[in-house]
This record gives C-alpha cells, structure tokens and sequence, in this order.
C-alpha cells in the first residue's frame, strides 16, 4: 500500500487534490488509515468519498481550524461474515432497541461490527452481545418483522407512515419554533439557531421524499413487477437503483448529521426551568421528528436499500 501518515493536501495542484486522495483511500487496506492536512475545512471531501466508495469509512477531525483542518481517514475493517450492527438491527427489530438504548447510531451508522460500535459507545463487547442475547428471548411481533416485508410494500409503508408523519408536522414543528425563538430566544440563544436551521432542514427533508417517492420508489415497483412478468416493459435506466442508493446514502447521513446538530444546540433537548408550555411541546416534537427519522433511515438504509440492489 501507499504509506503516508499525514498527507500536505496544500502542496497538491486543485485540480489533483481529490484523485489523489482518493488514490490514497484506496490503497489502504481494512484497518489502515491516513490523515489529510488543509487549509479549509474539507467536508465536500468527506459527502464526494461516501458517494463514490460508499459507506466503508470513518471521517475524524483532529484539527478544526482556523488556520488547518487534519482529518483521519480509515478504511473499516471488514471481517468476512461478520455482520455489523445495521445487518444485526435488520434482521431483529428487538436487538435495534437495545442499539438505541445503548446510544449506538445504527441507521447511518449501520456499516460497524460490534467491536467498533461498542469502543465508540464506551461499552464493553460482552455487555452489548448480552443485551443483545437477551433481547432475542423476547417474543417478536411479526407486523414489526420488516425483514420479511418484500421492497415493494418496504416502500408503501414508509411512504404511508414516516413521509406522511414529516408533511403533517411540518407547520407545526416550524410554527413553534418561531414562537418559541421570539418568546425565549434572548434568554437561549440556542432557539434562535434552531429558528435558522429548521426550515431549511425541512425544504431540504421534502425535496429528498419527493426524490424518493417519484424517481427511486417507482423504480423499485417496476423491478419487482419485471421479476414477476418478464414481458413488462422496462421503462427505466439499468443501474439507476445502485446509482440512486448512493446518492440516498449520502442525503441519509447530511438528514443524521443535522438531527444530531438540533441535538447538540439543545443540550439533548434539556429544558430550562422556566420553559413554557410551548417551549416544552416544541422539545417533545423535535424529539419525536427524531425518533421517526432515525426509523425511517434504518428501514431504508439497512433493509430496503439491499433488497433492492438484490433485485
């Protein structure tokens, strides 16, 4: 492999900056890293390697500016038949829980083992596979079994639930963040950021569903039914469903990425002592918004996307 511990992304002509990154990325092997050196923040970088590589990487800042920006870039290990926690939460809605109870993102984080997933939790390995263990003594209800749901009626129920709960929730959501920023904003500063983010999260959340629902979804029908009658006409690009799933991957992490910046501004959603009624609905709403997105990012990302690239 190339070896470099810190690659002078600086002293690279513009133009050869990316390739040879990327150059570099690839020549690692499972568990190798190397750290890239920059005058500006390089996160373009970070949004170009998922969508070209996919989600085989971690992304660390080790400087955050102003003058340099280090990130260490790893290439994840990858144990042939071992399963990572996004395969593990596919497969048992009951063993999901215990990943969110435990902290561990597995909708955009899906891609880790346990190892990994635990040394990022701060948990032992034996604790989380006896969680795990105990979970599956549980009795599963087969209406939550989405494994078994087939990619045509994957994409109805998340359509018929989680797009119609975002559209549904969106005046509202909206409506008292503004109020609540213009009661409390100069006492919380945090409520007017949120007043600037929500918004724009949530044009940006209905462009995506859109996306979804006219161009990738229609696909996946259209795919499911060719496998039935082969007669049908094919009336869309092939390769259009893995070019899509990369393209949805790296929407999927910016929609985790800015669920975890509201996180972060509110202190977890911590209310202070003379939080309003409002002030406390708003909370509980941006919550809730949480929770499902991170549903709906789990049944796409770690069961429809693979039952659609396997048709």
């Amino acid at each position: 492999m190339i070896t470099a511990e810190i690659l002078d992304v600086t002293r690279i002509e513009p133009k050869l900056k990316h390739p040879t990154i990327f150059k570099y990325f690839d020549a690692l092997d499972s568990g190798e890293s190397f750290v890239i050196d920059n005058d500006h923040d390089p996160k373009p970088l970070y949004y170009q390697l998922l969508g070209e590589r996919g989600n085989i990487f971690s992304w660390e800042y080790l400087l955050q500016g102003p003058q340099r920006w280090q990130v260490k870039i790893a290439k994840l290990l990858n144990t042939p038949g071992e399963e990572t926690i996004g395969e593990i939460a596919a497969k048992d809605m009951r063993k999901a829980a215990i990943f969110k109870a435990k902290g561990i993102d597995y909708s955009c984080g899906g891609n880790k083992t346990l190892a990994q997933a635990t040394a990022e939790a701060g948990i032992t390995e034996e604790e989380l596979e006896t969680a795990l263990g105990n979970a599956g003594n549980q009795p599963l209800t087969a209406s939550q079994d989405f494994a078994k749901w087939s990619p045509e009626f994957l994409t109805d129920y998340i359509s018929n639930t989680h797009y119609q709960y975002i559209r549904e929730n969106i005046e509202t959501i909206c409506g008292l963040t503004e109020k609540v920023a213009g009661r409390h904003g100069n006492q919380h500063p945090e409520l007017y950021r949120l007043l600037q983010s929500v918004p724009a999260f949530f044009q940006n959340l209905l462009v995506h569903i859109n996306k979804e629902e006219k161009t990738f979804f229609p696909v996946i029908r259209q795919k499911t039914g060719r496998k039935k009658d082969p007669s049908l006409p094919v009336v869309y690009e092939e390769g259009l469903i893995q070019q899509s799933i990369l393209l949805l991957q790296k929407e999927h992490h910016i929609i985790a990425e800015d669920l975890a910046y509201f996180r972060k501004i509110t202190n977890g959603y911590t209310l202070p002592e003379e939080a309003c009624n409002s002030y406390t609905y708003l909370y509980k709403k941006l919550l809730e918004l949480e929770e499902d997105l991170k549903q709906c990012l789990h049944l796409e990302n770690n069961i429809l996307f693979p039952k659609a690239a396997a048709l």
